[in-house]
């Protein structure tokens, strides 16, 4: 679905990114391009021929290409591959190998590699050639909290309203099922995002950003406003987005931030990576299942309506694990070849399943390899970080807070994306950041630890 305006403003991203690069500093210039268009572009897909859909987040990733060539050109060549690459390497051209697998053909196999790229691999590489560093991880998270920030006037209109901004601003609804839009007693926002679950999920971040940029001392005062001010409306607003999910994952967030630097170790967060990794092993790997048993835990937390919803996609993705495991290594590919089927009384396949989780989505297309690279490429850096980088003893350093919250924020997508299947490219273009702090120097990659001091040379290499 589209309209004129929505295609006009996707089509002329392009040149304003241009601009972007000429009037700002080149790390800005990329993070307010993605900022930007992830909050406002809209919901749009424009077939192009030979290339991937043109999206608000493709179009920012072309201009951003373009912009490099034009006026950044010495940025790529001084791009230096390491080993933390290899997993986005594998997950973007994983669709090859599942297309050949399966007879799909290389022409079906280049055109989904080619769109895995550009969703997950080209922001992903800008991340690690432009944000390498500690300022330019400190502006992305700055930019997410703005961005929350000025998100809050929409959500505030959207919550008494109804989602409507999109239909005023480009002529449609972005989300073809209102019916989700109605939580708590109250709308749940979606803006220019795709469903209110994206909305929860950005302002989550941005609210677990401004908490601890807050608390750390790492921005005292923006416009002229105290943070705790600041920090106080994007929570009440964040609340107000009714995503229960979202709210989960702002509690574990602020715990697990808290608990590691008052613990000084980052044993809290490493162990719930390795959880998420145990659970996607079973549940892929196995038969075992022991969602019953997680589900009768979420029944005493959360209200019935959401229990019963993700018991729902317990059970369907039990159905779709079993298929997958048909076809463990590369999995079905494209064309709905993952999902199950099923005769109706009229002799016509009709699909069964429902995929909410981008985890079972990767299992049934791409196989383990994909589910496997895809997990590897979002929580390796982030395990890095912790471990090789900066301790958790560091992280209430001004220096160090934004790239331990953005670390924190993006472990809590990938938890997030074990239900749902939001995809953000700007998660990616983070774990490209973090990926090219870590492997900077590995001369300096250990921190040392006397005295919870940041090594001298591992910051004075920060520009």
């Amino acid at each position: 679905m589209s309209s004129p305006q929505a295609l006009l403003v996707t089509l002329c991203w392009i040149p304003v990114v241009l601009y972007f690069f000429m009037r700002f500093p080149p790390q800005r210039a990329v993070i307010v391009s993605f900022i930007v268009a992830w909050l406002y572009l809209p919901v749009v897909n424009i077939a192009l021929p030979g290339i991937p859909d043109l999206s608000k987040m493709s179009a920012t990733c072309y201009g951003v290409l373009l912009a490099t060539l034009l006026f950044d050109a010495g940025r790529i060549t001084s791009f230096k591959p390491g080993w933390l690459d290899l997993p986005m390497l594998i997950w973007c051209f994983c669709p090859f190998a599942s297309s050949m697998a399966n007879g799909l053909g290389a022409y079906d196999g280049f055109s989904a590699a080619l769109d895995q790229t550009v969703t997950w691999g080209v922001p992903y590489f800008l991340g690690r050639i432009y944000l390498n560093n500690l300022a330019g991880v400190r502006q992305l998270a700055v930019g997410v909290f703005v961005g929350g920030l000025s998100y809050v006037p929409f959500c505030l209109i959207e919550s008494r309203l109804s989602p409507q901004m999109h239909q005023w601003v480009y002529g449609y609804h972005a989300s073809v099922d209102f019916t989700q839009a109605y939580r708590l007693g109250g709308y749940r926002p979606t803006v220019f995002m795709n469903h209110g679950l994206a909305v929860g999920a950005w302002m989550m971040a941005a609210t677990l950003a401004g908490i601890w940029l807050w608390k750390t001392g790492t921005i005292k005062q923006l416009w002229d406003i105290p943070m705790n001010w600041l920090v106080i409306t994007l929570l009440i607003t964040f609340v107000l987005c009714r995503s229960t999910g979202a709210y989960a994952l702002l509690v574990i967030g602020l715990v697990l931030i808290f608990l590691s630097n008052w613990l000084r170790t980052a044993l809290p967060v490493l162990l719930v990576l390795l959880s998420m990794c145990i659970y996607l092993y079973i549940n892929s790997m196995t038969e075992t299942y022991f969602t019953d048993q997680l589900v009768t835990v979420m029944s005493k937390v959360f209200p019935e309506e959401r229990v019963a919803s993700a018991e729902f996609r317990f059970n369907n993705e039990e159905i779709l694990a079993d298929k997958a495991r048909q076809s463990l290594v590369f999995g079905w590919g494209g064309y709905g070849r993952n999902r199950v089927y099923e005769r109706n009384w009229a002799g016509e396949l009709v699909d069964i399943t429902v995929t909410d989780s981008l985890w079972i989505i990767a299992f049934g297309v791409n196989g383990i390899v994909g589910l496997s690279s895809l997990t590897a490429s979002m929580l390796l850096p982030v395990a890095s970080l912790f471990v090789l980088r900066y301790p958790a003893s560091t992280w209430s350093h001004r220096k160090i807070a934004p790239v331990a919250v953005l670390a924190l924020v993006l472990a809590l997508y990938m938890l997030d994306c074990i239900l749902n299947a939001m995809i953000n490219p700007i998660f990616a273009l983070t774990s490209g950041g973090i990926s090219g702090l870590v492997l900077s120097d590995t001369a300096t990659n250990q921190v040392t630890r006397k005295r919870s001091s940041v090594s001298r040379r591992s910051l004075a290499q920060q520009r």
